[in-house]
């Protein structure tokens, strides 16, 4: 996946009630192609445990980091500190949003980007700060499927198709079973 860092944003976290969707947004941003998962809301490094277990087997490095104050983050990342002191590409999937096939053709690939996926409430500054507002279908629906849609119109067919380096488990792609290969015993589960 070349270019430039992509986070995923994950607004409004709240312990007791959002974990499973959570976990999902971070696997699946990591399957697809993001760099880094950053959480909003409640810190909870249990969450984290759960990507870096996938990590060790599967392999890749998805970084997970906790923002205690996203607005302030999101204001730094849009107009000067996304990387290396440049300003960096703001996108919120929201059902508001303009069509994401119309808009990922316009969006700058030569910045970092962070992909905003709210909560329970999204504050309306992050209407105005993001450059994209960007919306996969217009009725009500999982931000787990909006997020792995858009990384795959993003990234194209590679999305689904990554290698990850220091893989322990791979799994074998099969029309009639389940193919894990263990590198560590060199056997077929």
């Amino acid at each position: 996946m070349a270019g430039e860092r992509l986070d995923i944003l994950r607004l409004g976290y709240r312990r007791g009630r959002d974990p499973r969707i959570t976990t999902h947004l971070a696997l699946v941003g990591r399957a697809l192609g993001a760099d880094r998962f950053l959480l909003a809301g409640d810190d909870d490094e249990k969450m984290f445990d759960n990507v870096k277990s996938v990590n060790a087997r599967f392999g890749g490095d998805m970084q997970c980091e906790h923002i205690k104050s996203p607005m302030s983050w999101l204001r730094r990342f849009v107009s000067e500190d996304a990387g290396d002191g440049e300003a960096g590409v703001a996108i919120h999937l929201t059902m508001y949003g303009e069509p994401f096939r119309e808009a990922i053709p316009r969006i700058r690939r030569d910045r970092p980007v962070a992909i905003i996926v709210g909560g329970a409430k999204v504050p309306g500054d992050v209407y105005k700060l993001s450059q994209y507002n960007v919306a996969v279908g217009n009725q009500p629906h999982s931000e787990v499927a909006a997020l792995a849609l858009f990384l795959d119109a993003w990234y194209g067919e590679a999305a689904s198709e990554r290698n990850f380096d220091g893989a322990r488990l791979i799994i074998e792609p099969s029309p009639d079973g389940k193919k894990v290969i263990d590198l560590e015993h060199q056997e077929e589960e």
